[in-house]
């Protein structure tokens, strides 16, 4: 039997793999890189969506952007990826087995990286098994991927960002979410996310979860309940949707069979079966490392340091890199990896109820019950201001790890600071000149430019806007409040598309002065 022999073999083409075995091509290693898709990248060629961060981060890019720029990069360092090869075993003495076609192949790495990701969590329901009740993973793909709509009303299970994210893409897909559940009590994922969804008129239901998904061979419809402190639905709280499509978006679960195939030490935590590893993916197994989601759910940004780290540690486990020169190396990544993990959704806070921002000021309650900032509470942020001629309002309420709109300002209008959890100021000593960069590059959609007295009466808002069909000047509409209610007529007045806005269309509407606060979103 005829064993290929590698001294890095990479499982898993995601961000976290192929940013590993870049990491470790750099350093003059040869890896080899198995994944079991047709195209590699992992989850990055369904988000659609801007990435937070800050440069390193490759924030305000899109996710399947950065997935083609590290593709590129793994071509450029002569990385070896198979596609369609499915890795069936990972035995002692590092030798891996793969399925390629209909032939096993048999591999052997000096060292092996498991980066496999995860897998979406189910929740069972009556009903839960008919057609039409998809993960929100697999949602993604069919619109993102394959361009085709997973049902035209769809009632979202999920309030994580995985839940948010997928429900606005529905949403710019031509889907109607009727509305967004989720069993706890606050909203899980990010505040500019939920914000985005609840203005485009869908309702949260906190404290609810699914009851039953009805039809005889497909879905018609939901029921969901609300849940007491016992987590049981209250009798007599159930509430009715038609719907074809029921979306749960409830966690993920790492995929680490393999690495408990190879004899790694695994623990059990909240997060899953995860391998017991080092802050490098070394796991109790010498040469065998892990890194992703494989190791404990956290964003892609991560994923790709990890993968990075992993492929630095690997390099000098090998002697392709001196003790020193790694730990030049692994102080950069460690450093970018701790930024993103700082602020209210930093690791030690899961769970937690975060009450007060970095800058003391209070958090909104509105925003984590019901997926909108109040009118009454958005002018406590310091990116909220009111004065003469065009300017930024910044509706960015929680401390989340983001600055591109710092960057973006030609100006200086808009200050963070070093700490990049820190909430954006706008800064009128600076004159905005309506460039329109910073709500281009929010990846939250938080950042809009208002205007007072335009003509007697009347203001107007640019907004961001991500739908088709545009809109064209001189629509008249209805202008959306953060509730997704409406609050008054609007005309549009202007849709500006640029090359540097990267498909992030800038809508300026008319609205009456009194409304310039409240309205934030354009309904034909």
């Amino acid at each position: 039997m005829k064993i290929e022999r590698y001294d890095m073999i990479v499982i898993g083409a995601g961000p976290a793999g192929l940013s590993a075995a870049i990491e470790a091509a750099k350093h003059g290693m040869k890896p080899i890189v198995f994944d079991e898709n047709a195209r590699p990248g992992g989850q990055l060629f369904k988000q659609i969506h801007k990435f937070f961060g800050s440069k390193e981060h490759k924030a305000k890019i899109r996710g399947f952007k950065i997935g083609e720029e590290l593709l590129a990069e793994a071509e450029e360092y002569g990385v070896k990826v198979v596609l369609n090869a499915t890795v069936v075993g990972l035995y002692p003495e590092k030798e891996v087995t793969v399925k390629i076609g209909d032939e096993v192949k048999h591999y052997k790495g000096d060292s092996v990286l498991v980066a496999t990701g995860a897998s979406e969590n189910m929740v069972n329901f009556k009903g839960w098994t008919l057609p039409g009740v998809i993960g929100a993973g697999a949602a993604q793909t069919m619109m993102n991927l394959h361009h085709i709509k997973p049902g035209n009303r769809v009632l979202m299970l999920g309030s994580g960002n995985v839940g948010l994210v997928v429900s606005f893409q529905l949403l710019q897909a031509g889907c109607e979410v009727v509305a967004l559940a989720d069993a706890a009590p606050r909203v899980g994922g990010y505040g500019v996310h939920a914000a985005k969804v609840a203005r485009c008129g869908v309702p949260f239901y906190l404290s609810h979860t699914i009851v039953e998904a009805e039809g005889e061979d497909h879905v018609t419809g939901v029921t969901i309940g609300q849940v007491g402190p016992d987590w049981k639905v209250i009798p007599g709280t159930e509430k009715h949707f038609d719907v074809d499509t029921i979306c749960l978006a409830v966690g993920l679960s790492p995929m680490a069979q393999l690495l408990k195939q190879a004899g790694v030490e695994m623990a059990d935590t909240k997060g899953g079966h995860v391998p017991v590893c080092e802050e490098d993916g070394a796991t109790s197994v010498p040469g065998i490392y892990a890194a992703g989601d494989v190791s404990g759910i956290e964003e892609a940004s991560s994923a790709m340091i990890e993968g990075r780290m992993s492929g630095v540690a690997i390099a000098c486990y090998l002697g392709y890199l001196t003790e020193e020169e790694k730990a030049k190396r692994m102080e950069e990544l460690e450093a970018a990896l701790d930024t993103l993990r700082q602020g209210m959704f930093a690791p030690k806070n899961r769970g937690k109820l975060v009450e007060k921002t970095e800058e003391g000021i209070d958090v909104s309650m509105n925003l984590l019950e019901k997926g909108y900032v109040a009118d009454t509470e958005i002018e406590r942020y310091p990116g909220v201001t009111s004065q003469k001629g065009i300017h930024p309002v910044i509706e960015c309420t929680q401390n989340i790890p983001c600055n591109p709109c710092q960057d973006a300002c030609p100006k200086g209008c808009i200050r963070i600071g070093k700490n990049i959890t820190s909430l954006p100021v706008v800064d009128t000593e600076h004159e905005c000149i309506g460039c329109g960069m910073c709500v281009a590059s929010c990846s939250g959609q938080a950042i809009f430019l208002v205007q007072e007295d335009v003509e007697p009466g009347f203001g107007e808002v640019t907004l961001p806007y991500e739908f088709l069909p545009l809109p064209k000047t001189g629509d008249i509409g209805k202008a959306l409040g953060r509730d997704g209610k409406e609050v008054c007529e609007a005309v549009v007045t202007k849709v500006r598309t640029a090359p540097a806005f990267d498909h992030t269309n800038l809508l300026t509407m008319k609205v009456p002065n009194d409304m310039l606060m409240k309205a934030r979103f354009f309904q034909a």
